[in-house]
């Protein structure tokens, strides 16, 4: 990447705790009320790095809408808004 530029929504890690089959119930202390839409991304499974990710657009208590992933490969929770 060109120094000085920065990618637009790099995602950041979040605290997420999740439910049954990993639905997300809060994210950074947010209590979620309502999921959006889930879907999963899988890519690049033919090299040596593989994308496995599962998405989550959710509605918090306090009205913000986010969307977290969880990285299938590493188990990390990031947030992308």
């Amino acid at each position: 990447m060109t120094p000085g530029v920065r990618r637009l929504a790099e995602p950041r890690p979040a605290r997420v705790v999740p439910g049954p089959r990993g639905r997300p119930l809060e994210v950074d202390g947010h209590e979620v009320i309502a999921v959006r839409e889930s879907w999963l991304v899988e890519d690049r499974w033919w090299t040596a790095r593989p994308l496995r990710r599962r998405y989550w657009e959710v509605v918090t208590v306090d009205g913000r809408d986010l969307i977290v992933f969880r990285d299938l490969v590493t188990g990390d929770w990031l947030r992308q808004r």
